[in-house]
């Protein structure tokens, strides 16, 4: 890490700053909250890997793409309900400052994480997204609203009965193809569904649509 990177480190460590990869306007495209208008938050940097991650630009981060939070929370158009944040894996920096911000324009704040870091307390909405490389920490467990579970081959079924036992009995469960297989995994899917209705049918919608 060279110094400027290291500088901004620290900075991001405070919360102070963060490296913002994309921020825009556009509807959820998955899980609970599929169809919502949503503004999306894309933060830089993941310590997680997932070999069929879509977005593994959002992976290495770059000293000259730390934004301060305030910056970040003024991109947020008038009128939005509701902000996704987003990586990457966005808990491998302070969220707390850029949280407060988002809440003090009274906007409620979704979270999708792997879980592998401490959850803060004050998200409206954590979507959980467990990786079996890498797992949840209890602390996410707990504080999950919706479980999420990318089904890429036949083995990941029972990766999702495992998940599912951990997470509170009230959290919406959802099973979701991974985009690359998802012709040859779809069936599998729906047939787990029919056999276990407390799942449900994750799309990615906004790839069929072709929106952001």
């Amino acid at each position: 890490m060279n110094l400027n990177l290291r500088k901004h480190a620290i900075l991001a460590k405070e919360g102070a700053l963060l490296p913002l990869m994309e921020a825009f306007f556009t509807l959820q495209g998955e899980g609970r909250f599929a169809g919502h208008a949503m503004f999306f938050i894309r933060l830089y940097g993941c310590d997680v890997g997932c070999s069929w991650c879509d977005v593994k630009e959002s992976w290495k981060v770059s000293a000259d793409r730390f934004v301060p939070v305030e910056e970040i929370a003024d991109k947020i158009p008038q009128g939005v309900e509701r902000v996704v944040i987003t990586g990457g894996e966005p808990l491998v920096w302070n969220l707390h400052p850029l949280i407060g911000f988002i809440h003090q324009r009274n906007i409620k704040v979704h979270l999708e994480t792997s879980g592998i870091h401490a959850v803060p307390h004050n998200i409206d909405w954590v979507c959980l997204s467990p990786k079996r490389n890498k797992l949840p920490i209890q602390n996410a467990y707990r504080q999950v609203h919706e479980l999420k579970v990318i089904i890429a081959e036949t083995s990941d079924f029972d990766f999702a009965r495992s998940q599912s036992l951990k997470v509170p009995a009230e959290t919406f469960r959802y099973l979701q193809p991974e985009w690359n297989r998802s012709d040859q995994v779809i069936s599998d899917v729906v047939a787990f569904i029919k056999r276990n209705p407390e799942w449900r049918l994750s799309l990615q919608t906004h790839k069929y649509l072709n929106i952001p």
